[in-house]
């Protein structure tokens, strides 16, 4: 059987918050925080906030990152282009 480790409820909240506010992956908090990612996962489900909605959110803020980078990268060529 594998070690036990404590977390206190404060550094959880903590890594919930990263993942739902920050947009972070489960699988990137987890090895941040020297866990599981099935650790995660059961806190999430054990917060009834299994119904996919933090997951959903994190998902869709990396997605408009990247978006957001995209559309910077073409507004800069646009604006050299226009320059020439």
């Amino acid at each position: 059987m594998g070690t036990f480790k404590f977390i206190p409820k404060e550094v959880k909240e903590q890594i919930l918050k990263r993942i739902k506010e920050e947009g972070i992956t489960v699988s990137q908090a987890a090895s941040d925080a020297g866990i599981s990612s099935k650790t995660i996962y059961n806190w999430m489900r054990s917060k009834n906030l299994s119904d996919g909605s933090v997951l959903e959110i994190s998902r869709l803020k990396r997605e408009n990152r990247e978006l957001s980078e995209i559309i910077g990268k073409l507004t800069l060529d646009l604006t050299r282009s226009k320059k020439n």
